[in-house]
């Protein structure tokens, strides 16, 4: 090393990559006829001046909710060597104006990210404002980029509604090191069924599983109600080790309802059953690894001097070569 052109204060501040991951319980209720429709907004410090936040993200919106699952994550950097102050602010979204001034707020919480971190063995919890708690859950972010893709299908679900069928939408739930979960992906509603077969979708599998195959996923299947009241069909947990055996009777599971197995005992079977249908996963290599696999990057400019342009010595000329060197 040259100490001669070393700069003080010059080397990159140590940092890595952290997802954050959010829910409340209780929030106020400003809606007279329903529920809120909590959507929550991180903030972040601008500078170390009092009150200079700037919006980073926002979750999406929750319908009919005072305990909301936010399935949007905040990928944000850990600078270890400076306190990165966050404020988290609750807004019951009633339009589709972008203003937050044009919504009801239901209480803030400030913290920094070091101190997330540092509760993640416990889970961070912290009061808002005007009532309520706000969780919040932070990990180290894998450099996994796989792409998995998955289709479900349901099988002789429980019926929750006295008219028509239920209207079945499930949940995925991946385990946290405090002993509770971060949804990290909503279906899409199916209306009037007892037997549903929902979309394929894909995801990161650092986004279900932060590319650990042995890591607990738990699927919650529901029945949605528009009053926010959604009923519990029933669950069970597998991991993406499992299923990547691909579509087979092991990748058939009892979706259980735990009151309804106490209240009928031995003679409750399931709710149902969930059933994998496709899985295919799909390396995503970084452009390191493009390198590193024997990439060669071949790279040609080429400069268009059509006469019409004026000659290179006229200022005017979009030609112009500047004779102090600058571009």
């Amino acid at each position: 090393m040259n100490l001669g052109t070393f700069q003080p204060g010059s080397a990159s501040m140590p940092c890595t990559s952290v997802e954050i991951s959010l829910r409340c319980e209780d929030l106020l209720d400003q809606d007279l006829t329903s529920k809120s429709d909590p959507t929550c907004v991180l903030f972040v410090q601008k500078s170390g001046k009092s009150g200079d936040w700037i919006e980073f993200g926002r979750t999406e919106k929750i319908k009919d909710s005072h305990n909301p699952h936010w399935e949007t994550k905040f990928v944000v950097d850990y600078r270890f060597e400076e306190r990165q102050l966050l404020k988290l602010a609750v807004y019951d979204i009633d339009s589709s104006k972008a203003k937050l001034d044009d919504h009801d707020f239901l209480g803030q919480a400030e913290c920094s990210l070091g101190e997330i971190m540092a509760q993640q063995s416990k889970g961070f919890v912290k009061k808002l404002s005007k009532g309520g708690k706000i969780f919040v859950h932070a990990e180290e972010l894998s450099s996994n980029r796989d792409a998995i893709t998955l289709r479900f299908e349901g099988n002789k679900l429980d019926n929750k509604d006295f008219f028509g069928k239920s209207d079945p939408y499930f949940e995925i739930s991946r385990a946290n090191e405090s002993n509770d979960y971060s949804v990290v992906y909503r279906s899409e509603v199916i209306e009037n069924t007892l037997n549903p077969e929902w979309k394929q979708f894909t995801i990161e599998s650092r986004t279900l599983c932060n590319g650990d195959h042995d890591r607990t996923l738990k699927f919650d299947v529901y029945d949605s109600d528009d009053d926010g009241s959604h009923d519990l069909i029933g669950s069970f947990q597998t991991n993406v080790r499992k299923l990547l055996n691909g579509p087979s009777s092991e990748n058939v599971f009892d979706c259980i309802n735990e009151k309804k197995r106490k209240k009928k005992g031995e003679k409750y079977k399931n709710s149902g059953t969930f059933i994998l249908k496709q899985i295919q996963i799909e390396k995503n290599p970084s452009f390191l690894e493009y390198i590193q696999g024997g990439l060669q990057v071949n790279f040609t400019v080429a400069v268009d001097f059509t006469g019409s342009n004026g000659r290179p010595s006229d200022p005017n000329s979009l030609h112009f070569r500047d004779p102090t060197g600058r571009p």
